[in-house]
């Protein structure tokens, strides 16, 4: 299977989107799971709702509320613009926005199954024995969740590089710019002399998305043989 540099480009920005909107869910999503593993607060079981919106609402809803937000007269939108002079419609920013606010219930769960899995007898051995707030978690809790963050990661990218209708409602499908694989695929599927393109893309779209579950599953076990032998 030869790609043309077209398909290549394609290839390369769906990368691009995925990674780009994991590196910005990363942090949010560590911090909401710890919340929720950890936390005792008003709120919880809301927090927790509408973290999970976007795996049982309509994606289409999802990206047109992201319209709301970040359009022109958004409040985010409009805060950008004022402030920074940048707007994310029609460009690969707000395709990776889409992508990761659709790909962050993944994330959330992989994470704080991770955090809910770590014993707590360690870290407070490690108190008792001297050890700070900040080093236990640094050498302790965050070590043995890292499986799981990675595992949330992996999974997430792959989420977010089949991401479809938040980001065609957000940002359009606009070629070189915010068309991902599955978005390329939707316009070829519109061609009549589309069909080689669509059995390319869709293979590469597989094997990545494949890839990626393997590598999740593989990193889950590590999790639970690493805890079996703690």
């Amino acid at each position: 299977m030869i790609l043309s540099a077209e398909e290549w480009g394609i290839v390369r920005l769906s990368l691009l989107v995925g990674g780009s909107a994991m590196l910005v869910t990363l942090p949010v999503a560590f911090a909401i799971a710890w919340a929720l593993a950890r936390g005792r607060f008003p709120g919880k079981v809301l927090l927790d709702g509408m973290v999970h919106l976007p795996l049982v609402v309509p994606p289409v809803v999802t990206g047109w509320l992201l319209l709301l937000a970040f359009g022109p007269t958004g409040p985010i939108g409009a805060w950008l613009s004022a402030w920074f002079g940048v707007s994310v419609l029609f460009r690969w920013t707000g395709a990776a926005i889409a992508a990761g606010v659709m790909a962050l219930p993944l994330v959330v769960r992989a994470i704080r199954l991770s955090i809910e899995a770590v014993d707590p007898r360690l870290e407070q051995a490690a108190r008792t024995l001297g050890a700070g707030r900040w080093r236990v978690f640094a050498t302790i809790t965050l070590p043995l969740c890292a499986p799981g963050i990675m595992a949330g990661l992996v999974l997430g990218f792959a989420r977010s590089i089949g991401e479809f209708g938040a980001t065609i409602t957000f940002v359009s499908n606009v070629p070189g710019e915010t068309a991902t694989l599955p978005l390329a695929i939707y316009s070829a599927l519109q061609r009549p002399d589309g069909e080689a393109m669509v059995w390319r893309l869709a293979a590469v779209s597989v094997t990545l998305s494949l890839v990626a579950l393997i590598a999740s599953e593989w990193l889950a076990r590590r999790i639970g043989r690493g805890l079996h032998v703690l």
